[in-house]
């Protein structure tokens, strides 16, 4: 494995990457989500959205949550911030695009209390190298009240 590749597996390459059209629909199909809690106003998902001059840490999350976090090293304060919402009963469901990095604290401290569906292959991500596909396997993440 080359330096890169590996540097490419630690790191972010894009922390806001766009949610794959795709995969979004069929979990809209599914949950029907009210907001879009980490996007910009190119790439929402929900006619209400929360961009990074909205502060989402600032807001309460209401409704249907999608969130698909910049996956930097905030993300665990995104996934807290979406369970703590859920819990407190803002949310009622929040459903999180997340890289599967099943060796991390705040992959166990939060996304093990929730339903997990871990993705098949790698996705692809617009800005991601030269084919878009992730360097990371993702799951999808389901918070419900009293997980």
């Amino acid at each position: 494995m080359s330096v890169d590749m590996r540097s490419g597996m630690f790191t972010s390459i894009n922390g806001c990457a766009e949610t794959p059209q795709d995969l979004f629909d069929q979990l809209h199909a599914e949950f029907g989500f009210t907001l879009d809690a980490a996007a910009e106003d190119a790439t929402a998902k929900c006619p209400r959205y929360f961009t990074p001059e909205n502060d989402a840490f600032k807001q309460p999350w209401t409704g249907r949550v999608w969130l698909n976090p910049p996956y930097g090293r905030t993300i665990g304060k995104w996934i807290k911030k979406a369970y703590d919402e859920v819990q407190s009963g803002n949310s009622e469901i929040a459903v999180l695009l997340v890289p599967a990095r099943t060796d991390t604290k705040w992959w166990h401290e939060y996304c093990m209390r929730g339903e997990i569906r871990f993705i098949q292959g790698r996705l692809r991500f617009k800005g991601y190298g030269p084919n878009g596909c992730a360097p990371f396997p993702s799951a999808i993440v389901i918070f419900r009240r009293n997980n």
